[in-house]
């Protein structure tokens, strides 16, 4: 693989490049603005023939320019750490691809008509398992056509002028009967090919495996999984491509860099804070366990000192503190902060939709390009991304993963559950008024939140959604944020493609369903469906039921009680069993309760 030198800026792309890249020149000034970011942050490129060991913290797709041709290729960026603390990427090529479905026997024609037509394509003849097939089991296969492009956007272009022509395909085999195909057959006979007059294009009955995003299509055929070590070459002499390959002599993972912050702003009185309008008064956080306080002066009364506020013995925050003169001076010394310690993770509660989004306003209203400055920017969902530090919002996960009920999901309460103690807390009409008259009070309230944040990621959410990476081919960000279901699908998509199996497209629902004798359905359901559940809650005394007990069960839970209660004591709620009074009278009381029961 041979990557070429990125045009200077104010070059003009080359003419060939013009070929088969649309925006050549946006797309090169997108490179180049990736791979100074991941400079900033201490990833280079690497790309040398001595085999070294990393441990994989992200990935993400990008692009690269072909030294040869000229031309802009897709690659995925693995971001790598090191046990000695270095951290490098590899830029792994890779033609993103997807599956066309033929008329049974025109295969070749349609091959040769889409490599005329698009020059970019690569066309191979593949046989894939399809479940569609009702005798799949007898060992029949499908054959497909895998078209491979350059780039995504070659491949974004190749599927857009190809649907058109596929549903009107797939209507028309709808309308057809077998009735139908039988007799066309039959008039056909005796008269050549018989796709000889058909265009090519209409013997494209489905497309398959489309929409799977570039980076998950390439974990996905390579088995890359975030949280596993590899043994990685820069460049294969054999294959002069990088080779990454799973090490599973090492396990313990390394200590990535995480910083978790949160922002306290101003606000006019009973209103939410407006970016365009309000200022950030203080910006607290916390790196691997060491505290950070940013203070706006402009809007702070007086200094702050160094302070600490360590809620409980394990939750150790001591927090060193910078008063800036204004939001400026604020903003900058915050971000060069992160420059210049480089975190692989950043933590925030709800920095999708609040934190980042005011900083990002706020940043732009003083002339500074958090994309450029930093490579953190806003994706098509609303959601703030980085080119290489993973952004983990904790909110996403107390949302889809704590089980807390949906009055229970503030940091506050979460922080009640999940880390048993109970925060600061302030209404916020009067924080304004706070930091001109009691701005130390406001300042062990800011750095609370950033407690908060940084210890139920480090206890929670860390070691959960990383150990999901192991086995989902997705980023931390996207296995963080995505449902549920999404990430059973990429779990079966794994399997799927290492046993031959085409991936079945999305069932798309349809609009104005019928019933078999032409009544419209309103709503569609599991009619005739029951759900077998444990029949459990709170039971009446005054009505009768009827209870089928296990009595082994009980008295395996009579054999556990002393366990049970002293592991609880000592890991959940931090009491030694020896300052514990009524143990033994409490261990007596839930042992003859079972006994009644037996």
């Amino acid at each position: 693989m041979s990557f070429s030198k990125i045009p200077k800026h104010g070059e003009s792309a080359p003419k060939e490049a013009h070929t088969n890249n649309n925006n050549f020149d946006q797309r090169i000034d997108a490179i180049r603005q990736r791979n100074i970011i991941d400079s900033k942050f201490g990833y280079e490129l690497y790309t040398e023939c001595c085999p070294k060991n990393g441990w994989l913290v992200n990935v993400q797709q990008s692009e690269v320019v072909d030294e040869k041709t000229k031309v802009i290729q897709s690659v995925v960026n693995f971001y790598f750490l090191e046990s000695c603390g270095g951290r490098f990427k590899i830029s792994y090529l890779f033609r993103p691809y997807l599956y066309l479905e033929t008329v049974p026997g025109s295969e070749f024609a349609v091959a040769e008509f889409l490599s005329r037509k698009y020059h970019f394509v690569q066309v191979e003849h593949v046989e894939k398992e399809n479940l569609d097939l009702k005798n799949h089991l007898s060992g029949l296969k499908s054959k497909y056509l895998r078209v491979s492009f350059p780039s995504t956007v070659e491949h974004v272009q190749f599927r857009r002028d190809l649907f058109p022509q596929i549903r009107k395909n797939q209507k028309t085999k709808e309308k057809s009967t077998e009735y139908t195909t039988l007799l066309a057959e039959y008039m056909e006979e005796g008269k050549g090919d018989k796709y000889a007059d058909v265009s090519p294009l209409e013997q494209i009955m489905d497309i398959r495996e489309y929409d799977l995003p570039f980076d998950m299509r390439v974990c996905i055929d390579g088995r890359f999984f975030v949280g596993h070590w590899y043994t990685v070459v820069g460049l294969d002499l054999a294959t002069q491509k990088p080779l990454i390959e799973l090490n599973p002599s090492l396990v313990e993972p390394p200590e990535p860099i995480i910083c978790a912050f949160d922002i306290e702003t101003t606000k006019a009185p009973l209103k939410f804070p407006d970016a365009s309008e309000d200022q950030i008064m203080m910006i607290s956080y916390m790196i691997d366990g060491s505290g950070f306080l940013i203070v706006n002066r402009q809007i702070i009364s007086e200094d702050i000192d160094n302070f600490e506020y360590t809620p409980k013995p394990e939750f150790v925050g001591e927090f060193v503190v910078f008063n800036e003169e204004n939001e400026q001076k604020l903003l900058l010394r915050f971000f060069d902060h992160l420059l210049k310690i480089k975190p692989s993770i950043m933590v925030t509660y709800n920095g999708d939709f609040f934190d980042w989004p005011f900083v990002d306003a706020r940043a732009n209203f003083h002339g500074i390009n958090i994309n450029k400055y930093l490579g953190f920017y806003k994706d098509s969902q609303d959601e703030y991304k980085h080119f290489n530090c993973v952004h983990m919002d904790a909110f996403s996960w107390v949302q889809r993963d704590s089980y807390l009920p949906m009055g229970s999901q503030s940091l506050k309460a979460a922080t009640r559950e999940k880390l048993r103690y109970d925060p600061i807390e302030l209404d916020p009409e009067e924080m304004v008024p706070m930091a001109r008259n009691q701005p130390k009070v406001l300042a062990n309230y800011s750095v609370s939140d950033a407690v908060s944040t940084y210890y139920l990621y480090t206890k929670y959410v860390h070691p959960f959604i990383f150990a999901l990476c192991t086995i989902i081919p997705l980023s931390p960000d996207d296995v963080l944020r995505k449902g549920s279901g999404t990430l059973c699908e990429a779990l079966l998509m794994v399997q799927a493609f290492h046993s031959n199996i085409i991936f079945p497209n999305k069932q798309i629902i349809k609009e104005n369903k019928m019933t078999l004798d032409g009544h419209l359905i309103d709503s569609e359901t599991y009619v005739g469906g029951h759900v077998e559940a444990i029949e459990s809650g709170v039971f009446r005394a005054d009505i009768a039921c009827r209870f089928k007990l296990d009595v082994e069960a009980l008295e395996q839970l009579k054999e556990e009680v002393r366990p049970t209660l002293e592991h609880s004591l000592c890991n959940d709620a931090k009491i030694l069993l020896s300052e514990v009074l009524n143990f033994e009278s409490v261990c007596e009381q839930i042992e003859q309760s079972l006994d009644a029961l037996i």
